[in-house]
């Protein structure tokens, strides 16, 4: 309840329009700021929105009223005063827009000082953006929604985030202001990382770690991003693609996650340790259990080795092949079957051997023949070419004996 002090001058200044009066009883009650604050502020601005004052003199006041409210430094008062104050301009919102929309977005400040992030998106929802009063740009739009859109996203809620990330779209390539293209596309990285479409993800870090505008630690830390979603992306051409530019970036280097993006891009077998090591920088929702009870990334290490593997055999044992990936062969096999029914992989399965043949294939996976017949044409091609080359070492080597050591040469050849 308010204090008596502030309900009795108020209704001495009842039906009178003394701004200079209501601006200095204003200023006592913040000053004062005892902890009936909260109280005296809804009193005092609905006795300034009262039908006796009128609104041509009301809209200064609850103007004044903005400025004094913006820089109350109590963060628990500003929030019980502003959302009770939201409710009383609600009835009469189409007189009082502009000042309405400045408390809701000062109201918000205060939510996100405690971190309450999805009451300060449900603030800014009220936010009236077509209106008739005044005059709302594109850009105007853009940042109220992308503000909510991250809200959303700092509390893990990429559904009611893509909602507004959806609505920025439609206005986005209108809009001029650099920081809210830049949010615009961080938002969409960090939502297509949260839906675990990691390579989309990668994709989208990526471009953003090329924006020249940002500062260059920010542009490195994006840059890594877009290196641990395109490892926990799904194996294949396509992820295969990805990380060869990122590889390529010379900046790559510099980022904590170098080490295994170098390997899985040369295809070469990942260590529990190094796995454990990346692991332990990864978010909470990249480390879900997806439906067989795995992680994204012990999937994604999974088919990562599994393909590794298959540049170094030809053929290879479902239980020899389990050991090597540290499950049992029943699992090697379903994944294998899977890799290679989604064409991620390149081979066949013989059931009743228990054998997986793996057929050559290009460096982003395509292969070159078309069924097990080119495969095994291309597999003796490849065999023959492989004695061929070791007959010809032979032959220089026996040649350079013969012209560098005759004597030893005569002694150990037979005729």
């Amino acid at each position: 309840m308010a204090s008596s002090a502030v309900i009795s001058q108020l209704q001495q200044l009842e039906s009178s329009s003394n701004a200079q009066a209501y601006n200095a009883l204003l200023t006592d009650i913040t000053t004062t700021a005892g902890n009936t604050l909260p109280d005296d502020l809804v009193a005092y601005v609905r006795a300034v929105i009262s039908d006796n004052i009128g609104v041509i003199h009301s809209r200064p006041l609850l103007s004044a009223f903005v400025e004094q409210y913006r820089q109350i430094a109590d963060n628990a008062s500003k929030i019980t005063a502003g959302d009770s104050i939201v409710d009383l301009l609600a009835p009469k919102i189409v007189s009082f827009e502009q000042q309405d929309t400045d408390i809701k977005h000062i109201l918000a400040d205060a939510y996100e000082v405690d971190e309450d992030y999805t009451n300060s998106a449900k603030t800014l929802q009220t936010i009236t953006l077509d209106s008739s009063q005044r005059s709302v740009s594109d850009d105007d739009r853009a940042t109220v929604w992308m503000r909510i859109c991250r809200c959303y996203l700092e509390e893990d809620d990429p559904t009611n985030a893509l909602t507004y990330l959806n609505k920025v779209k439609q206005v986005v390539f209108f809009v001029t202001d650099q920081t809210t293209r830049l949010q615009f596309q961080l938002s969409q990285a960090r939502i297509y990382d949260s839906q675990r479409a990691f390579l989309d993800a990668s994709t989208a870090y990526l471009q953003l770690s090329n924006e020249q505008i940002i500062d260059e630690e920010e542009r490195l830390q994006a840059l890594s991003a877009a290196i641990t979603c395109a490892v926990l992306g799904p194996a294949g051409p396509p992820r295969a693609r990805q990380l060869g530019k990122l590889y390529k970036d010379d900046r790559a280097t510099e980022t904590p996650s170098y080490s295994i993006l170098e390997k899985i891009f040369l295809d070469r077998l990942l260590s529990p340790a190094e796995v454990t090591t990346f692991a332990s920088g990864l978010k909470e929702h990249q480390l879900a259990k997806t439906s067989d009870g795995s992680t994204v990334l012990d999937k994604a290490v999974l088919e990562h080795n599994l393909l590794a593997v298959s540049r170094l055999y030809q053929n290879i044992r479902t239980a020899n092949l389990g050991a090597l990936l540290g499950v049992d062969a029943d699992r090697a096999e379903t994944y294998a079957a899977a890799m290679i029914e989604s064409h991620r992989l390149s081979g066949s399965i013989d059931q009743i051997e228990g054998v997986i043949h793996f057929h050559k294939a290009s460096k982003d996976g395509t292969v070159s023949g078309q069924g097990q017949q080119d495969a095994v044409g291309m597999e003796l091609r490849s065999w023959e070419a492989n004695i061929q080359g070791l007959a010809e070492e032979v032959e220089k080597v026996t040649t350079m004996l013969q012209r560098e050591e005759p004597g030893f040469y005569d002694q150990v050849m037979v005729a």
